[in-house]
């Protein structure tokens, strides 16, 4: 247990954070990412990413993530993994201080929250007591589980639909099921889905109950959105991609997202208004985007701007 100082510390290891430390570290400064699991957040599980630049057949999301994270270590940042800051706090003198759940204490300049979102829980009957044995919001770390089996992906945007058609290189068939009679993906990996015969679309459809025999899942009720018509589907495993939720209770006392749904508003350049020194990045901002992209552009925003900060600040 001890005191530690950093220029600027960065909390969360995804895209945003990963950036961010690139640019802060190239900046000269002592940076130090904190990153309470591995790096590169929700891109870690994601099967492959084919939109981010440089790499014209795509990427698994466990190598974009880990080349990330080298890049920003070669430059001087600092990684911190399986280290949750569990508090944090405006100094007098204008620093910050965060409290780790190591029972060190670190005082830093600026800060840069990035902590990003988490997926998004149904909310069902069944969902609580069968997560874990059959339910899963990880395609990439649980798809080996479900070889040959009959299993259900729920969502309609991105995610869902990118999960549903890697997972068919596994399962022996796999229904999409959306609660609207459209899908909110892109086009082209719609079009994919519907050409592929291991998927069913169950559309206009939504889940009210994860059925199980006790020690697994065995089946998912759903209604109809348009009648009251009820159908069961015969499953072994159930994917959840229905959006995620913001990590910002750690600034629930410094920030107010009452109406920003839990999301932090930042400025253009990544500040958090009346906090100096305090920026924002990723998907815990109240961006339109919430790709790999846009997070590690905001990333790098938030570094410059943190960096201008601390020579503003010194020039004083």
């Amino acid at each position: 247990m001890s005191k530690k100082t950093c220029d600027i510390a960065i909390i969360g290891g995804g895209p945003a954070g990963l950036t961010a430390g690139l640019y802060a570290a190239r900046g000269l400064v002592d940076t130090v990412i904190f990153e309470k699991q591995t790096t590169g957040g929700q891109i870690a599980t994601t099967s492959w990413v084919e939109n981010y630049p440089a790499f014209p057949t795509g990427i698994s999301g466990v190598d974009l993530s880990e080349l990330m994270t080298r890049q920003a270590q070669e430059y001087g940042a600092q990684v911190e993994l399986f280290v949750t800051v569990t508090s944090l706090a405006k100094n007098s003198d204008g620093s910050f201080e965060l409290q780790a759940d190591s029972g060190d204490t670190w005082q830093a300049r600026a800060v840069i929250l990035a902590s990003g979102a988490v997926p998004r829980k149904l909310g069902i009957p069944g969902e609580e007591e069968y997560t874990g044995r059959g339910i899963s919001w990880c395609a990439t770390c649980d798809a080996g589980f479900f070889k040959d089996k009959v299993i259900a992906v729920i969502g309609g945007g991105n995610s869902a639909v990118e999960e549903a058609l890697y997972l068919t290189k596994f399962a022996r068939k796999v229904y999409l099921v959306h609660r609207r009679d459209e899908f909110r993906a892109t086009p082209l990996l719609v079009e994919r889905a519907r050409e592929n015969d291991k998927i069913e679309l169950a559309l206009s459809a939504i889940p009210l109950e994860v059925i199980g025999d006790g020690a697994k899942v065995t089946g998912l009720r759903l209604q109809s959105a348009t009648d009251d018509t009820q159908q069961t589907l015969t499953i072994e495993g159930i994917f959840e991609f229905v959006g995620v939720n913001p990590v910002s209770e750690l600034v629930a006392d410094l920030i107010d997202t009452s109406k920003t749904q839990g999301y932090i508003a930042v400025e253009s350049n990544g500040s958090i208004p009346d906090i100096p020194g305090l920026f924002a990045a990723g998907d815990l901002t109240n961006s339109v985007l919430k790709q790999v992209i846009s997070a590690a552009g905001s990333g790098a925003t938030a570094a410059f701007s943190a960096l201008k900060f601390l020579d503003d600040s010194d020039d004083t």
